[in-house]
């Protein structure tokens, strides 16, 4: 298996760079491969990290997903890739710095029209859609499954997002309930709460198509999901065993590994003489595979859902934590004024529950002021040029 530079034989695992563009300064902008290639047979998982630069607690997770395997207990191919976005790592910003584009919204896809976004356009591709199509073409090459690991905002419940799966000019409605049913499997065996994302046409509006993961998914037709690990900025490690866990569980179900405890998770913190053995949830550091999942708090379907929203500018006094279930009607919020005098109380429209709060206090009129996981009844196999409701 080659990735740029990584080339691994069955039995080995190799480190490389894959060349993504040239710098203005010299020199090339590169991002890091690893590739474990099992002794036996079997799938290939991508897992990709740091896509926004904040997002640290998944660059954790990939490098030590890779240096917790052996390829003698490996079925096939695991390729991780822990920095997707080196620019915005190096200042620890969400974007990366050639035009402060967001990264994940420049992968290759087909429009609600299975026509590819990028024909008949009038403007070339800029740096990071050029740096997003030689991912993708790397992935399209060799991945079976595909999990994108990010961090949402402050504070944020571990939670996964599934994309509805499109038919249309690319597949029949039979290859996607097929395509529907693996991705099932790799959405349970990670054990988080699963969020289904925006549904179509908001899907497409919202450019989330070309996500990452909407590309994999829906483009490519491979099983592909974002996977939200907490908040942004530092590693928290009790989410990053939780991960590993997860991602264990994954492999097992692709049967690529005997069971989640053939990983052999390492000790992060033997090499620095850390004070303590054991992580801020009372987990020892060595015994991830045994992690428990996270459970929805809520039992029926969820979309994701960015509210409620004010009415009224001023400062916000949030009542609601991550993961505090909510019904339609209750009072979430308060707007005040600078000196404290409340002007509107803010209530859900939804069945839910909390997955985060918006950052910042400072409101203004129709601002969202939670990001929410509300009641869902949508179809999880969808036209793609149709309404996913």
């Amino acid at each position: 298996m080659n990735i740029g530079t990584a080339r691994a034989d069955p039995g080995e695992v190799s480190q490389g760079w894959l060349d993504v563009t040239d710098l203005p300064t010299g020199g090339t902008e590169r991002l890091p491969v690893v590739v474990v290639a099992g002794e036996h047979e079997g799938p290939t998982l991508w897992v990709t990290a740091s896509l926004h630069g904040n997002e640290v607690t998944p660059l954790a997770v990939a490098q030590d997903l890779v240096r917790s395997l052996s390829p003698t207990d490996l079925r096939g191919t695991l390729i991780a890739v822990p920095i997707l976005n080196p620019a915005g790592l190096r200042l620890t910003k969400r974007r990366s710095y050639y035009h402060r584009d967001d990264p994940n919204r420049y992968f290759p896809a087909l429009d609600r029209e299975g026509t590819p976004e990028d024909e008949e356009r009038a403007k070339p591709p800029r740096t990071q859609e050029r740096i997003d199509r030689r991912v993708h073409d790397a992935i399209a090459e060799s991945a079976n499954a595909l999990l994108d690991l990010h961090t949402a905002q402050v504070g944020s419940l571990p939670y996964l997002i599934r994309d509805q799966v499109c038919f249309g000019p690319e597949r029949d409605r039979e290859t996607a309930e097929e395509l529907n049913e693996t991705f099932d499997a790799v959405l349970s065996a990670m054990g988080l709460p699963v969020v289904n994302e925006f549904p179509v046409p908001e899907y497409f509006e919202r450019n989330f198509h070309r996500t990452l993961s909407g590309s994999v998914l829906n483009t490519l037709g491979i099983p592909a999901a974002t996977v939200e690990l907490g908040g942004h900025t530092v590693v928290d490690e009790a989410v990053r065993e939780r991960a590993l866990c997860g991602l264990a569980r994954v492999m097992a179900t692709l049967d690529m590994l005997d069971g989640p405890g053939t990983l052999d998770t390492p000790d992060v913190f033997g090499a620095f003489g850390a004070v303590s053995d054991r992580t801020s949830n009372g987990t020892n550091a060595n015994e991830t595979a045994t992690a428990d999942s996270i459970d929805s708090p809520v039992s029926h379907p969820v979309k994701r859902h960015d509210g409620p929203r004010v009415s009224n500018t001023g400062i916000v006094r949030h009542r609601l934590e991550p993961g505090d279930i909510v019904e339609a009607g209750d009072p979430v919020a308060e707007v005040v004024t600078p000196h404290g005098e409340v002007t509107e109380t803010v209530e859900s429209a939804h069945d839910g529950y909390v997955l985060a709060r918006k950052p910042g206090v400072s409101v203004y009129a129709n601002d969202a002021i939670y990001s929410m996981a509300v009641r869902d009844d949508s179809d999880r196999v969808v036209p793609r040029d149709g309404d996913g409701e």
